[in-house]
């Protein structure tokens, strides 16, 4: 049975435990960072930052609000990025976990393109155009163990497991945040398996928090290589 995240921002307090935690299980580097008048660091997610908690100040019917969004990849159920590719040695869903897995062979595709697809500006390239993100710990999770970051989060705003349980879970929590958030949601849901649930308006957060309006998933151009995928590999066997 495929897995899913559910992340509670409502129970985040930002401690950062799951960003420095997802560094040290994928031997990611620390990254060079200056003082921007933010504790949120770095400034946004790298080929070398996989996890990020944001953060954000704002101010709600005169209140102040500090938001957190512990952001990742979505591991989405049809996954853009996966379609645009449409090479499974690049890019594929693992089918017992659900989780979107980038290799090296990335670094074939067109980087442009397949960040173009995400709906949520997740993936990021390195100097010889590999592309990275979160991998859901699926090493971790073929063995049995919750993904480094759900291992640590001490708030219990980090969850995972089965999808099926996940769901049930997630509006359990979304029951119990509208008592203190009337308009608590849960975000894409039906289409996601990093599932989050958030107190306020989602665009508080991040302007990627919910699927983009810029990003409409698979491209033209990637439509039409899928298109024309059934005619290649049956002009390739005659070949």
């Amino acid at each position: 049975m495929s897995k899913s995240f559910l992340i509670d921002t409502t129970l985040c307090t930002a401690c950062r435990g799951c960003q420095v935690a997802c560094k040290q299980w994928h031997d990611l580097p620390a990254e060079e960072t200056v003082n921007r008048g933010s504790y949120q660091n770095p400034a946004d997610l790298s080929f070398d930052t996989y996890k990020l908690v944001r953060m954000s100040e704002k101010v709600v019917d005169g209140k102040l609000n500090w938001l957190f969004f512990p952001d990742q990849c979505r591991h989405c159920v049809e996954a853009p990025c996966e379609e645009t590719a449409g090479d499974p040695a690049a890019i594929f869903t693992n089918a017992a976990s659900g989780a979107v897995i980038y290799t090296a062979n990335t670094r074939a595709l067109d980087p442009a393109e397949i960040i173009e697809s995400c709906p949520y500006d997740i993936p990021r390239k390195a100097g010889d155009d590999t592309l990275a993100k979160c991998d859901m710990c699926n090493d971790r999770v073929e063995n049995g163990l919750a993904p480094a970051c759900v291992k640590v989060c001490p708030t219990g705003a980090m969850n995972f497991g089965d999808r099926a349980e996940i769901m049930d879970l997630a509006q359990r929590h979304l029951d119990m945040a509208k008592k203190k958030y009337p308009g608590a949601m849960l975000l894409d849901p039906d289409d996601v398996r990093a599932i989050y649930l958030v107190g306020l308006d989602p665009n508080l957060y991040h302007e990627h928090a919910v699927a983009s309006a810029r990003n409409h998933g698979i491209t033209r151009q990637a439509a039409l290589r899928k298109m024309f995928r059934p005619l290649n590999r049956a002009i390739s066997a005659l070949g």
